[in-house]
């Protein structure tokens, strides 16, 4: 089912030349299956008409207080119960400093003062009127209120400056608005997750790798955000922009990773919170060169075929897995969740794979079937897990591959299971 089917979305529009990023803002929410309703300042209708908010979000825009086609004259009351979720934007610094101090003199600002559930800022003004205290002050007291902020972002200014004060894009604001609507099961939970593939070099100019972009692990991540945790993401040589509120920890090869994992993993040693779960999506070189050429090799030097000397990298799952199931003096019990992508006979070689490395969960996926595999959008994913779990998922789009992990994570996390000698070679020690 599409997220956005059926919400009920108040998109308020404030008087600054940003207003027409929410022409696209809105396009966007429309197609996705949102009913939009816009509320425009006095201000805001300098910059965008109503006839062009009623063609975009196929409902005419509301920007008066009293308007006489409401018979009871509360339209900002109903608008303020009925909405899933308001999404001011964009909130000039006159605006936030109107929200801060309660006032309710047009329809947006009656409606913020009637709203209870949650609201969205995206802001927008000059980098100096961003900068200045009373702005700071009135952002902080939003924020103590509950109000949740997109942005602002540092950009290139219509007044033809440069800093922070920019209005973020559609695309982060709609993410902030899915976060903001996305049930927290993993609320104060902190989630570590691989992803993408490590290169092994080779000479200075060649290494070996594999086919992995890195999607899966980008979409757990985003899906884990949205969960409300605090997300650590090692991440191998891909093209993906990492997913905005990660804490990044890009690496190279498979010795990188091991080296931020194990960095991530054992936080709690030095006094500081360690992850909750460790989710290892990336697809990590199994060898390496058993020796890295300072110089290119060159084709012909040797007569013949070239052959390569490989040495086993470090197994990061078998390591991590370790830790699985055992409770921490916080008392917390950690999970380990690993991938399998395997081909033919996927599902067996994926039970005996879980049981080598003794994690908690083993996502197995046929990377051979059709629509599923390295550089899709869907996959094809069984869960089997060390209390017996075993659970096929149709073909999903790998961002519903992941909204399903990270509940099953939180599920283990919520109800630890206790580990069962007979479901497992390797046990903790």
């Amino acid at each position: 089912m599409n997220f956005w089917n059926g919400k009920r979305i108040v998109i308020g529009l404030g008087g600054g030349i940003a207003a027409y990023k929410c022409l696209e803002l809105i396009r966007r929410l429309r197609e996705a299956g949102a009913a939009i309703t816009p509320v425009a300042t006095p201000d805001a209708l300098r910059f965008v008409t109503p006839l062009t908010l009623q063609a975009l979000s196929g409902t005419p825009a509301r920007t008066e207080l009293f308007a006489p086609s409401e018979p009871d004259g509360m339209d900002h009351i109903r608008l303020a119960r009925e909405a899933d979720l308001l999404i001011v934007a964009p909130a000039t610094a006159n605006l936030l400093a109107r929200m801060a101090q309660g006032q309710a003199d047009d329809l947006l600002t009656a409606l913020l003062l009637a709203r209870r559930g949650p609201v969205l800022v995206a802001p927008a003004m000059n980098p100096a009127m961003w900068e200045h205290p009373a702005t700071r002050r009135n952002v902080l007291t939003l924020r103590e209120d509950g109000i949740l902020f997109a942005g602002p972002e540092t950009g290139p200014m219509a007044c033809g400056e440069d800093g922070q004060g920019r209005m973020s894009e559609p695309a982060t604001i709609l993410e902030a608005a899915r976060r903001a609507l996305t049930p927290k099961i993993l609320a104060g939970r902190r989630i570590l997750i691989t992803a993408g593939p490590t290169r092994e070099e080779l000479d200075p100019v060649r290494y070996l790798t594999n086919h992995s972009s890195g999607k899966m692990g980008w979409e757990i991540a985003r899906a884990a955000l949205r969960a409300g945790a605090q997300v650590d993401l090692v991440q191998g040589p891909v093209s993906l922009a990492p997913p905005l509120g990660v804490r990044l920890h890009p690496v190279t090869s498979a010795c990188d990773m091991l080296e931020a994992v194990l960095s991530v993993w054992l936080r709690n040693r030095c006094g500081q919170t360690g992850p909750d779960a460790a989710i290892l999506s990336a697809a990590v070189a199994d060898y390496r060169p058993e020796t890295r050429q300072t110089d290119k090799i060159k084709k012909g030097a040797e007569p013949g075929n070239l052959t390569l000397s490989l040495a086993p990298n470090p197994d990061i799952l078998a390591m991590l897995s370790a830790w699985s199931g055992v409770r921490l003096r916080d008392g917390r019990q950690r999970v380990v969740v690993g991938f399998a992508a395997e081909t033919g006979q996927a599902l067996e070689r994926g039970r005996e794979k879980r049981l080598r490395k003794g994690c908690d969960l083993m996502a197995i996926n046929d990377v051979s079937a059709p629509g599923s595999g390295f550089g899709t959008d869907t996959n094809a994913v069984t869960l089997i897990g060390r209390d017996g779990l075993e659970d096929p998922w149709p073909l999903l789009s790998k961002e519903l591959v992941a909204e399903r992990l990270i509940a099953a994570v939180a599920d283990w996390l919520d109800h630890p299971r206790v580990p069962d000698p007979r479901m497992d070679r390797c046990n903790p020690t």
